[in-house]
């Protein structure tokens, strides 16, 4: 895995350089699409095109969304996953963890304080636990419905069928998120263990943008075994796929997988595909990771500087929070959710931004729109 950008070796490489880069980044932001390729070769020489297209990033932000910053309040429900994916802390075969479950009451307890400190968004993340089925969770999303109507309830408990995916819509839920992690199918067999299937996984979000939710797909940054070559397929599948939301954040490896001892992903990499995600599709809700403030004191802020417009702060129980360990050393462990607000609303300050109180939906720009109409009118026609 190397990501490091181009040495030029004459100021005639150089040269040509430069100018094909003038190329690629004028057309990614005339046209919001590049070839796989061209992604490509923006990765491997990024370094003159990082500063001029977070620039960009920001003023796309700004001219969509302004000085706002959506926060989505964090519900990390319960921990037990059936899967046993190699990079993640609460893998299935993980035997340190001190497995938990929160109670129907609990959940409602975080709801009813996420709202009194003005979150509009409620996300409620697992791992795939077998007891959560339909018969507990459709009254638990209708119960939050009711209780909340004003508010977006986003659900992110991985893989499931479509018969679930349409009864927890039905129920209330209008967000799904669910990382695809790589768009490369050798890639993805690398990162997870045989039995978990990679056209699987990209049929589900087709699947639940076929019932209506806002999806969210999203990849990690610097995984084991990835190029510029996957990391390319990643932007492409994201500027076709337009998923409502994407989170991508820094692979850091857990102390308990397989790769326990592989070198984390970089800030600066990420932040660098933020700028990219934002110009290849504007309206994306793109989040500021909490990976990202755990690999750098200020990572959250220098992904907002790079067009990121989202955080999710949590609202777990904190004496959870800590079995809820997907890397190591994730931030934000034993902070009261209210200190949690008040200090994301600082920090977001000191960048020019301001947390506000809504749902935080996607804000299509006017060209989007007629993209979209045309795309339908012409689906119609097929």
């Amino acid at each position: 895995m190397f990501f490091g950008c181009c040495i030029l070796k004459s100021g005639k490489e150089r040269e040509e350089v430069e100018e094909k880069l003038k190329r690629i980044t004028g057309k990614l932001i005339r046209e919001h699409s590049l070839e796989e390729e061209e992604y490509r070769y923006l990765i491997d020489h990024r370094e003159d095109a990082r500063d001029p297209l977070a620039r960009e990033a920001r003023r796309v932000t700004e001219q969509i969304y302004g000085d706002e910053i959506f926060v989505r309040g964090l519900i990390e429900f319960t921990n037990i996953c059936r899967n046993d994916c190699l990079y993640c802390g609460i893998r299935n075969s993980n035997e340190n963890v001190e497995r938990y479950r929160l109670t129907e009451k609990q959940i409602l307890d975080c709801c009813a304080e996420g709202y009194e400190l003005g979150y509009r968004t409620f996300v409620l993340q697992g791992g795939e636990d077998g007891y959560f089925s339909d018969e507990v969770l459709v009254p638990l999303i209708r119960k939050i419905r009711r209780e909340y109507p004003e508010c977006a309830i986003t659900l992110s408990i991985g893989e499931r069928e479509r018969a679930s995916y349409q009864a927890l819509f039905d129920a209330g839920a209008d967000r799904y998120l669910l990382r695809h992690e790589t768009a490369d199918e050798g890639h993805y067999r690398k990162l997870h263990p045989e039995g978990m299937s990679f056209r699987h996984r990209m049929n589900c979000l087709r699947e639940l943008r076929e019932i209506g939710y806002a999806v969210g797909a999203g990849f990690m940054v610097g995984s084991p075994f990835q190029t510029s070559r996957e990391l390319a397929e990643d932007l492409k599948f994201i500027e076709t796929f337009r998923p409502e939301m994407c989170g991508i954040g820094p692979f850091i490896p857990h102390r308990d997988t397989p790769f326990r001892n592989e070198p984390a992903g970089t800030l600066e990499l990420t932040c660098f595909l933020l700028s990219v995600i934002r110009l290849a599709w504007p309206s994306v809700l793109l989040p500021a990771t909490t990976a990202l403030g755990t690999i750098d004191p200020r990572g959250r802020e220098k992904g907002v500087l790079s067009g990121a417009n989202v955080v999710m702060p949590n609202l777990s129980p904190t004496e959870v929070r800590r079995n809820y360990e997907l890397y190591n050393d994730k931030i934000c462990m034993g902070d009261e959710s209210a200190q949690c607000r008040s200090c994301l609303d600082m920090r977001m300050r000191t960048v020019g931004r301001r947390v506000v109180t809504n749902r935080g939906d996607l804000r299509r720009t006017p060209r989007e729109e007629m993209n979209e109409e045309e795309s339908r009118g012409r689906n119609g026609t097929e």
